[in-house]
């Protein structure tokens, strides 16, 4: 195949007349200043395909339905709890599947998929132990997008004056009972060139100490993704119990390396992005649920200063739209610093194409060899219509996404995925959800 596109971002920065030869799922060639006839036209400006860092899938049925008493974050969970309860491994197939369609409407190529919901209710295995898991793999497949899926140990229900807390009612659902049995699930996922298993510690809530090193131990070699600092009630906790702070708790159970992700990291001393940043590792931001839930606003600039790798999420779905999380973690900055362009487009591009993080990392950039993932963005809506390509990050939403190629396929096409009406198989999916247990 062979795809022609007026403008595109290369690592080298913008170009015009460029020529995409595919063959076998990656670029063969990727060349600037090209017009060869037969080619398939592109419209716009042409990006890599988009990573998205972190995604709760059951949350996508959450929008829409959490504004109406404010509170918290911990209010906010009493509903999330609420929806998990109600998930199967069929329902769950459904709101998944529609779910990624809509990722891939935005121009999202790969996800890592933060999976927790594992059992049945009250903890009660499936007949297949992963059969939520294989749910997710089969809605990935079906969305036309390659699916990190990073399993999550959760084996306590928080962390207290006193220590780690039993699991509630819903949080059953969420365990295994052990870390050992945890890691014993895990090693029955298998992988596919359409799909990566990496590990995660949900969180120092969740994971006692004791199981820090077992979890890091089992995700040798994959990619290990946590939630950290979160909350400051998080950090609270953790100094009072384990007298460290959880990015200094992680460190000292050797959890922290160049694989491992952290998730949010909002509420971070200055020592603890010191560390972090010596790790080599990644930090995702979800910049859109951070303020959706009052979370607040992480140092995303110092973290990429002292050496940390940026990517970005979507999370409980709030929207699914990298477009806007890339806007918003520079406009937080801004908000923050009093002084704007405190990320270049380049740099924002950088984290809402970081695929290594996820395992996948011959992904997320325009050039020979990689593999053939691209977004044609439209530059004539009223929303981008004047502005510089290369600042297409800046004018953009998912709104404007016109074609999809993930692995050299058409997945999206004049802003329609091939599973066809992508809002009809959300609202089938989620409207049952939210009717009698």
């Amino acid at each position: 195949m062979r795809w022609w596109a007026g403008w595109a971002v290369l690592p080298g920065g913008v170009a015009r007349d460029v020529t995409f030869d595919v063959a076998g799922g990656r670029f063969v060639a990727v060349t600037a200043g090209t017009d060869p006839a037969g080619a398939a036209r592109l419209p716009g400006v042409v990006l890599p395909g988009f990573a998205n860092g972190h995604s709760h899938a059951f949350h996508r049925a959450l929008r829409g339905h959490t504004h109406d008493r404010g509170g918290t974050f911990w209010t906010w969970r009493e509903r999330m709890y609420a929806v998990a309860q109600r998930l199967d491994p069929d329902s769950y197939l459904a709101l998944a599947r529609a779910t990624y369609a809509e990722m891939a409407l935005a121009g999202i190529t790969a996800v890592g998929e933060f999976h927790y919901l594992h059992h049945g209710p009250g903890g009660r295995p499936y007949t297949d132990p992963n059969a939520m898991a294989v749910a997710l793999r089969q809605a990935a497949a079906d969305a036309g997008i390659r699916l990190t899926l990073i399993d999550a140990c959760y084996l306590a229900g928080g962390l207290g004056p006193d220590g780690h807390l039993p699991l509630d009612g819903v949080q059953q659902r969420f365990s295994d009972g052990d870390v050992e049995a945890w890691a014993a699930r895990v090693a029955d996922l298998g992988g596919d060139d359409g799909m990566r298993v990496g590990a995660a510690v949900h969180s120092i809530r969740a994971v006692p100490r004791a199981a820090l090193g077992v979890v890091a131990g089992v995700a040798a070699g994959r990619p290990l993704h946590v939630h950290v600092s979160e909350q400051p009630a998080e950090n609270d906790a953790c100094l009072a119990w384990y007298g460290a702070t959880p990015t200094g708790l992680l460190a000292g159970e050797g959890v922290l390396g160049p694989a491992t992700t952290v998730v949010h990291a909002t509420h971070l001393t200055a020592a603890d992005v010191a560390v972090l940043g010596g790790a080599g590792g990644t930090a995702c931001l979800c910049p859109t649920t951070e303020r959706d839930l009052a979370d607040g606003i992480g140092p995303a600039r110092a973290l990429r200063d002292a050496g940390t790798r940026l990517s970005l999420g979507s999370d409980q779905h709030a929207v699914i739209d990298l477009f806007c999380e890339a806007r918003v973690c520079e406009m937080h900055e801004r908000l923050m610093s009093g002084r704007r362009g405190r990320f270049t487009p380049a740099e924002l591009l950088d984290a809402a194409t970081e695929h290594t993080s996820l395992g996948w990392a011959g992904a997320g950039r325009l050039e020979a060899g990689a593999r053939a993932d691209l977004v044609a963005i439209r530059l004539d809506s009223p929303r981008t219509a004047g502005c510089a390509p290369e600042q297409v990050l800046f004018t953009a939403t998912a709104a404007d996404v016109d074609t999809v190629l993930v692995d050299g396929r058409v997945l999206v096409e004049d802003g329609r995925h091939r599973l066809g009406d992508v809002g009809a198989l959300l609202r089938a999916a989620i409207e049952p959800l939210w009717g009698d247990p």
